[in-house]
């Protein structure tokens, strides 16, 4: 990788850190700025389109990282029960145990939504429907209805960990899931 796609990355994933602690809206260019240790210049080099480009880099990043890391082992692994208990342990670590906010769930609650509506359904759609998949092949009955309550389950404990400032939220939320997934 170039100096230039490995800055270029870097920044991505530090401007996702400040749409995470600000939002969208809130995200100034100097806090911007100042997490990527990039000047205004070399931050319109990368992103040409301002705000929004940075944003669609960042859920562009994110959903790259769960194809990989979830969607795809879900489809695709030859151990379909092998592969729930994967997502649970990745949404784990992905999520920081509950101590990091879901950006795209958060662009999905606020004013922001409308600009990324397309890009946001997708990826919940394509949890749901690999993480079904997945269900299906492990013949796990209803797995529609199961793969969807699993999506809402993980963001909804995603909030409850936060609101409450209780981490261990998050933690008994997968483990009970990953059970429920897992019963026949």
């Amino acid at each position: 990788m170039s100096r230039s796609a490995a800055d270029r990355a870097a920044a991505i994933m530090a401007v996702a850190e400040v749409f995470r602690e600000h939002g969208f809206e809130g995200a100034s260019l100097s806090a911007i700025t100042a997490r990527t240790g990039l000047g205004k210049g070399s931050l319109y080099h990368f992103f040409p389109g301002g705000k929004e480009e940075m944003a669609e880099a960042v859920l562009a990043e994110i959903d790259g990282w769960f194809t990989r890391a979830i969607f795809a082992p879900l489809r695709n692994d030859a151990d379909p029960e092998a592969a729930i208990r994967r997502m649970v342990r990745e949404t784990d670590a992905y999520f920081r145990s509950g101590r990091r906010v879901c950006l795209i769930g958060a662009f999905a609650l606020g004013d922001t939504r409308d600009r990324f509506a397309t890009r946001i359904a997708a990826y919940f759609a394509a949890w749901r429907d690999a993480l079904a998949e997945a269900l299906r092949r492990a013949k796990r009955s209803g797995a529609s209805e199961r793969a969807e309550h699993a999506v809402l389950a993980i963001q909804g404990a995603l909030i409850l960990a936060r609101a409450l400032d209780d981490p261990g939220v998050f933690g008994r939320a997968l483990k009970r899931l990953e059970q429920e997934l897992l019963a026949e």
